[in-house]
């Protein structure tokens, strides 16, 4: 089998701890095992860690033209669109994915409405995953909120585009934690859950291998899904039901 090269594709990762930088982040440990497979691949890599930023909740492309007196949205957006993938990471907080991921994808629906050179929606050709941490159930509730977001606005969903670990219920030490509650632990949790390293490692795997395929053929073909072309009257295959 031929080794595929990925490198002519850019990742963004957007941390969505609620920590703000140095603060050790658990989810960015997770994400990091992704990250050294990009390094591998030698893919171009950004990181975000979007509570560092001052950043608005809202949905509209600046929030200054709101009433906010700042917004580093305009500016973080463009690192993330020049991205062909993006990976969100966020913590479980009460089952749910954190506040700061919520406003991200608040904020990248602010952008959806706009359109690329082929008529189509801003975020088509793009890729998207995530990456979620925690000590309780959830990650595949805070994964299906996530990707169904990120695939609804535009972005490219491949299979298996989610990974995660969680601990036992309760409190308890989290992804990456060498210590707890004052003891030194034989292991760093997680890291050696086979489910959460394959998982991870197929996650990135199959965003590189969709993002590849989609750059190497210019994103996806307009016929059928160019709001431009269907401003204008192009409809395609469509008939209207009440003219049957």
């Amino acid at each position: 089998m031929k080794k595929p090269d990925f490198s002519n594709l850019k990742v963004v990762y957007v941390n969505c701890t609620l920590k703000k930088s140095p603060s050790e982040s658990h989810t960015e440990t997770l994400i990091s095992v992704s990250r050294k497979i990009m390094e591998k691949e030698h893919v171009s890599i950004d990181d975000i860690r979007l509570v560092d930023h001052e950043v608005p909740p809202g949905v509209y492309p600046d929030m200054t033209e709101h009433n906010w007196n700042a917004d580093e949205w305009p500016q973080l957006f463009e690192r993330i669109f020049a991205a062909d993938i993006l990976i969100v990471g966020t913590p479980i907080w009460l089952g749910e994915k954190s506040s700061v991921a919520q406003k991200l994808i608040e904020r990248l629906y602010a952008m959806s409405g706009k359109t690329n050179e082929k008529g189509q929606y801003l975020f088509y050709g793009k890729v998207g995953g995530c990456v979620v941490t925690g000590n309780e159930d959830g990650v595949k509730h805070c994964a299906m909120g996530i990707l169904y977001a990120l695939q609804h606005i535009g972005y490219s969903v491949p299979p298996q585009a989610d990974c995660g670990w969680i601990g036992e219920v309760g409190p308890g030490a989290s992804y990456g934690d060498t210590e707890w509650n004052g003891k030194k632990l034989d292991n760093p949790v997680g890291f050696k859950s086979d489910f959460t390293n394959r998982n991870t490692t197929f996650m990135t795997y199959n965003l590189l291998h969709l993002a590849a395929m989609l750059k190497s053929n210019s994103g996806y073909s307009s016929y059928g899904n160019s709001r431009k072309d269907w401003d204008a009257g192009t409809h395609w295959a469509f008939e209207n039901p009440e003219y049957r």
